[in-house]
C-alpha cells in the first residue's frame, strides 16, 4: 500500500459519531479490498472529476458521502484507504462528477436477492456493491482438462433448467439444483457444462420513457384523465441474461442460502469431482472495457477454477485473451479468431471456434432446405490441429430440437413483440402439421428426424453440443426465443413424462458411442488418403457402388467409411466403422467397401427403428450393399 509522504491523511466525521481515516490507497487491485483494519477503493476515474465514496445504511438510504482526494490518483485511477471502515458490512457506490456509478469491480452485488423482486420498485431498482469473502476450501480440487476429442457440451441456463415442478421446490432456480442434477448429466454422457449467464445482470426489462418535445410541458390537474406513467413492475423478465452486468460477482438469486459465491464454488467443486468441466458464457456489450473483460476472464479461473469461457458481444480483445498467459490452459470458445493465434503450434490447443457453421447446411440436408452432400461431407469431417470446432443443431437461439421438426414458422407471439423477434431463418420442417400431432405417421418421422440428428452431430469430427432440454424432447411451442419466457414454455420439463425417456437413452448409447470409437473424433483432420499404412484412406466416400460417390447435384445420401489404427487387449488392430445417411424421402442402397481377410460387416444401429434405434445383437451383413429406409442413419462396424 502506498503512503506517500505528499498525501496528508484526511478525517472525515460520519453521522453514527465514528471517524474514518483516508489515505492514498493501492493502485494495483481496482474494487474494494480488505485491508490493515479497513477497506481500499481502487477505480477509474480522471483527477479533474470530483470522486466520493457512497456509504449506504441496511435501509438503503445514504449514510455518509466520503470525498476522494484529487492527489490520491495515478493515470486516471483513483484509490483510497479507507482506515476504520468495516468490510464485512460495506455497502458502497462510487459518485462521479454528480453520476452515481455501481463499481464495475465490485465482487458483490446488493439489491438483486430476490429473482425478480417486486419491493425493488420502490428504490428504482437501485443496487450497490458490497465485500465477499473468497476463502473457500478447494481441498484438492484441479481442472479436469477433458481431451477435445473425449469432449460432450452441454449448455444450460440455471433457471430455465431448474425451474419445473420435477425440481424440490426450495431448489428451483438455484445452483443447488443443477448440483443435484450432476449424476444425471454424467450418466447422458456430458463432460462439460457451459453456462448461460451467472453473473449479476438485471432480470428486470424496464419499460422505456417516452421523451417529450421541449415545447410540452406536462403540468398534472385533477381533471385529467391521462397521467403520467408510475414505476410499475416490468411485464417482461431477461430470463437468459445477455445484458450489461456486473462482471465479477455471482447473481445473488442463483442462490438457495445467502452466499452465492460459496454456492457457486461448491457446484464447480462438485462438477470437477465428478470429472466435469465448468464453462461460463460471459456476454460484453461493446463498450465494456477491454482491460475489464481480461481482468474478469482471470478472476473467474483465479477465484472460481473456471475451466473455460464462451465469449459473446462486440469489440472483444479475442487475441489478447487467446494470448494471455493466466488464460493458457483455459478453453476460449468464440465465434471468430485471428489466423495468427488459431494456427500457432501449440501443446496445448485450447481454442474452440464456436458458431454456426454446422447448424444450417446439417439442418438443410435434414429438412429438405436446397442442402448438399458436400457441404455436409464438410461439416463432418471439419476438424483442425491446434484449434476445435463445436458443433450443435440446435442451441437456445432458435427452435429446440424437438421444434426444429414441428414448426415451419417461428410463434413468438407471448414475447410481445408481435412476433418480429427471433431468427427467420430457422431451416425447420412441420411434416404436415404445424406444432403437435396426433398422427402416427407425422410423430414417428419427427422421432426418426430428431435421431438423424442427434445421429449425425454425434458421428461427427467436432464437439458435440446439445441444448437443455433437447435430450427430453422439451418443447417452447415454437418459440426460437424464449429469452422473456421465465415460465414453462422456457423451462426443462422434468415432470414424469417418460414418452422420450427412449430419446434420452438414445442419445445417452451416442454419446458413449463416440467415446468408445476414437476414430469418430480424432484430434487430427482426416487426410482422405492411406496416410497410417492400412491400405485403406483414414475416411473414404461410397454411394451406390463402392469407392464411388458424388457429392454435388441433388444427391441425398452417402456412405462413410471410417478406417483408423486401435488399440486393445495390448495389440494394434484397424478399426472399421461404416456411417450411411440417406436424407431421401424414399429408400436407398448404399454400397459396402470389401473388408480385408475374413472380417465381415455387422449393423449396429439403425435410426428407422422405431424408438431402438440401437440394435440388442449386432446383425450380420453379407451383401454387397444395405439398403436404407428414407430419412434414416446406419452405423455398421467390420470385424
Amino acid at each position: 500500500m502506498r503512503r506517500d509522504a505528499g498525501v496528508q491523511a484526511a478525517k472525515t466525521k460520519v453521522e453514527d459519531g465514528m471517524a474514518y481515516t483516508i489515505k492514498e490507497g493501492d493502485y494495483r487491485q481496482y474494487g474494494a479490498s480488505a485491508a490493515g483494519g479497513g477497506v481500499v477503493f481502487t477505480f477509474e476515474a480522471e483527477k479533474e472529476e470530483d470522486c466520493s465514496i457512497l456509504l449506504y445504511g441496511k435501509d438503503g438510504g445514504i449514510r455518509q458521502e466520503l470525498k476522494v482526494p484529487e492527489s490520491c490518483c495515478r493515470g486516471a485511477i483513483r484509490s483510497v484507504f479507507v482506515a476504520g471502515l468495516k468490510a464485512e458490512s460495506l455497502r458502497y457506490n462510487y459518485k462521479i462528477s454528480g453520476t452515481v456509478v455501481t463499481d464495475p469491480y465490485a465482487k458483490r452485488i446488493i439489491g438483486r436477492e430476490r429473482w425478480r423482486d417486486a419491493g425493488r420498485v420502490k428504490n428504482e431498482f437501485r443496487v450497490c456493491g458490497g465485500y465477499s469473502d473468497d476463502t473457500f476450501s478447494w481441498g484438492t480440487d484441479v481442472h479436469p482438462e477433458i481431451p477435445r476429442h473425449e469432449m460432450f457440451l452441454y449448455k444450460l441456463n440455471i433457471r430455465g433448467f431448474s425451474m419445473d415442478a420435477g425440481i424440490p421446490a426450495k431448489e428451483r432456480g438455484t445452483f443447488a439444483a443443477v448440483r443435484d442434477k450432476i449424476p444425471y448429466l454424467k450418466e447422458l454422457g456430458v463432460t462439460t457444462v457451459e453456462f448461460m449467464p451467472v453473473y449479476e445482470f438485471e432480470e428486470l426489462i424496464l419499460k422505456e420513457k417516452a421523451v417529450l418535445p421541449e415545447y410540452i410541458s406536462w403540468q398534472v390537474r385533477k381533471e385529467d384523465q391521462i397521467k403520467p406513467e408510475a414505476c410499475a413492475m416490468p411485464e417482461r423478465v431477461n430470463l437468459w441474461g445477455y445484458a450489461p452486468a456486473n462482471y465479477f460477482a455471482v447473481k445473488a438469486s442463483y442462490a438457495k442460502g445467502q452466499d452465492a459465491a460459496v454456492e457457486w464454488k461448491k457446484l464447480i467443486r462438485a462438477l470437477h469431482e465428478n470429472h466435469m468441466e465448468c464453462v461460463m458464457e460471459m456476454y460484453f456489450p461493446e463498450n465494456v472495457n477491454q482491460n475489464l473483460i481480461l481482468d474478469a476472464l482471470r478472476y473467474w479461473v483465479r477465484e472460481y477454477h473456471v475451466d473455460g469461457f464462451h465469449l459473446l458481444g462486440e469489440n472483444l480483445p479475442v487475441t489478447q485473451i487467446a494470448q494471455d498467459a493466466w488464460l493458457r490452459r483455459t478453453k476460449i470458445f468464440g465465434a471468430v479468431f485471428e489466423n495468427a493465434v488459431l494456427w500457432h503450434p501449440c501443446r496445448y490447443p485450447h481454442l474452440y471456434v464456436y458458431n454456426d457453421e454446422y447448424l444450417y447446411p446439417v439442418r438443410a440436408l435434414l429438412n429438405h432446405k436446397n442442402g448438399g452432400m458436400d457441404a455436409f461431407a464438410c461439416q463432418q469431417r471439419k476438424q483442425h490441429q491446434y484449434h476445435g470446432f463445436v458443433n450443435y443443431i440446435s442451441d437456445n437461439n432458435g427452435f429446440s430440437l424437438r421444434d426444429l421438426f414441428c414448426y415451419e414458422q417461428k410463434h413468438n407471439e407471448e414475447n410481445g413483440e408481435e412476433n418480429r423477434d427471433g431468427s427467420d431463418w430457422n431451416m425447420s420442417a412441420n411434416y404436415g402439421v404445424e406444432g403437435r400431432s396426433r398422427k402416427q405417421r407425422i410423430v414417428r418421422i419427427r422421432e426418426r428426424q430428431m435421431c438423424n440428428a442427434v445421429a449425425v452431430l454425434f458421428l461427427a469430427q467436432g464437439v458435440p453440443l446439445l441444448y437443455e432440454g433437447d435430450e427430453t424432447g422439451d418443447s417452447q411451442n415454437g418459440n426460437n426465443n424464449v429469452y422473456c419466457q421465465d415460465n414453462p414454455t422456457g423451462w426443462v420439463n422434468w415432470k414424469k413424462d417418460e414418452r422420450y425417456a427412449w430419446f434420452r437413452e438414445f442419445v445417452a448409447r451416442m454419446a458413449a458411442f463416440r467415446r468408445e470409437h476414437p476414430v469418430l473424433a480424432a484430434d487430427m483432420p482426416k487426410q482422405l488418403s492411406d496416410a497410417k499404412g492400412t491400405g485403406y484412406p483414414d475416411l473414404s466416400y461410397h454411394g451406390e457402388n463402392a469407392w464411388i460417390s458424388d457429392l454435388s447435384g441433388e444427391r441425398q445420401s452417402l456412405g462413410m467409411l471410417y478406417c483408423g489404427k486401435k488399440d486393445g487387449d495390448g495389440t494394434e488392430g484397424e478399426e472399421f466403422l461404416y456411417v450411411g445417411c440417406n436424407f431421401h424421402m424414399g429408400p436407398t442402397r448404399l454400397a459396402l467397401p470389401k473388408l480385408p481377410g475374413k472380417k465381415k460387416w455387422y449393423l449396429l444401429m439403425d435410426t428407422a427403428r422405431e424408438r431402438a434405434p440401437f440394435l440388442k445383437e449386432e446383425e450380420r451383413v453379407d451383401a454387397p450393399r444395405i439398403e436404407l429406409c428414407g430419412q434414416s442413419v446406419v452405423i455398421l462396424t467390420g470385424k
